[in-house]
């Protein structure tokens, strides 16, 4: 019987969409700018520091994909999480991407709210995060405090309130952008451009507008995939205002340098810091 030949490969149609209209926003960003299994690990750390013992319950507010909740759960079987966000968004995006790749015992273990983060919870929390510069938005002392106020009625006895902050010279100029490139292994994007823009900053009331805009290999841009209007707070005035509402005492973790002056990625207490034209802290506040 005589050899049929075999019919000409058809070649698939080239996907011609732009790569920023098919870019998920939440997965860049937490590409680009979440550690949060570092944050998880740094949280029981400190805590343990100074109780003596891990923590086993964590609050994350304005946790957006409680993606810190979703790596608290993994280090321990003991350990539960809530997270609180106003944004239905982020929340559903965590449950559909992040909590798939949990277990289902870890997942049991994550509570979420809709709602406003100085609402009530139910458990005292060990640890309580605000992370990402979130406490930014509240752009007067009156109503800072008032954050503060709530966040140290949900802390157990011991617990501790952790929160990023940045800060420098470099973060108060307009029209100023940082420009990254961020490696991944998700396809169509494992090189892009992640781009801090820092849109316009007010000296007299320290409003600031901040925007994250991301750039893709054929060129596309996603602009304005986040943008951000705060009040640029100090370290003096968030350690101020912790004391008047209430909390015993507050620390601040400034990141170390190696030998050669570079940046290590971890975070001790410090008194006193270098006058880094960009930097990064965190703020512990004991109940």
């Amino acid at each position: 019987m005589p050899k049929t030949k075999d019919k000409p490969k058809q070649k698939k149609n080239k996907d011609t969409t732009p790569l920023a209209d098919r870019a998920d926003r939440y997965a860049l960003y937490g590409l680009s700018v979440q550690e949060p299994a570092n944050e998880a690990e740094f949280f029981t750390r400190t805590y343990k520091a100074l109780n003596g013992r891990e923590p086993r319950t964590l609050r994350e507010d304005f946790c957006g994909t409680h993606a810190v909740c979703c790596e608290w759960v993994k280090l321990h079987p003991d350990n539960t999480a809530v997270g609180i966000d106003l944004d239905p968004e982020p929340l559903a995006w965590g449950k559909d991407n992040l909590q798939p790749k949990l277990t289902g015992g870890q997942r049991e273990r994550i509570t979420l709210f809709e709602d406003d983060a100085r609402t009530k919870g139910e458990v005292p929390a060990d640890v309580l995060a605000a992370q990402n510069f979130s406490f930014f938005l509240f752009k007067t002392r009156d109503a800072l405090r008032d954050y503060f106020r709530h966040a140290h009625a949900n802390l157990a006895d011991g617990g501790i309130m952790v929160m990023d902050m940045m800060g420098g010279s470099e973060c108060y100029e307009e029209e100023h952008e940082d420009i990254r490139t961020i490696e991944s292994d998700v396809p169509g994007f494992k090189k892009f451009k992640y781009i801090w823009e820092q849109a316009r900053f007010n000296p007299i009331t320290a409003d600031a507008l901040f925007h994250i805009h991301f750039r893709f290999k054929d060129g596309s841009r996603l602009d304005k995939a986040f943008t951000y209007d705060w009040r640029f707070w100090t370290i003096p005035e968030v350690r101020e205002l912790l004391a008047e509402a209430g909390f015993s005492a507050s620390t601040v973790y400034w990141e170390t340098t190696d030998e050669d002056g570079e940046e290590t990625g971890e975070f001790e207490p410090a008194t006193e810091g270098d006058a880094d034209p960009s930097w990064i802290a965190y703020i512990v506040a004991r109940k």
